[in-house]
């Protein structure tokens, strides 16, 4: 069922789109992805939809202290398509961090690649 974003779900998107230039957009309407409860959401659009690629990167560490890494990806029309958040033991999420917790990724720990 589609929700609005949640403060912190729209700023970790605003936080990665800030390190790509080449995407502006809306994005206000999303859908929970049945992903064991690690995050990840779908933006509503277009039911022919394929995934494109990752335009960027985030981190951030769970109430836990369990590692998130967050990738953003568009469609292959260059819409936003998916905000995927993978917890790196694949525990459910239990926050998305604050604003100023958020940081760039380690390179190599996720390997992904455009």
């Amino acid at each position: 069922m589609p929700r609005p974003l949640t403060p912190n779900e729209r700023d970790l998107i605003v936080y990665i789109l800030g390190q790509s230039s080449s995407f502006y957009g809306d994005f206000d309407l999303v859908e929970d992805m049945n992903d064991g409860g690690m995050g990840s959401l779908r933006f509503m659009g277009s039911a022919d939809r394929l995934w494109g690629k990752c335009i960027g990167e985030a981190e951030f560490d769970d109430a836990d202290g369990v590692l998130v890494s967050v990738a953003l990806n568009i469609d292959q029309r260059g819409e936003l398509f998916e905000l995927d958040l993978w917890k790196v033991d694949f525990s459910p999420l239990q926050r998305i961090a604050a604003l100023a917790e958020l940081r760039p990724p380690m390179s190599g720990r996720r390997g992904i690649s455009e």
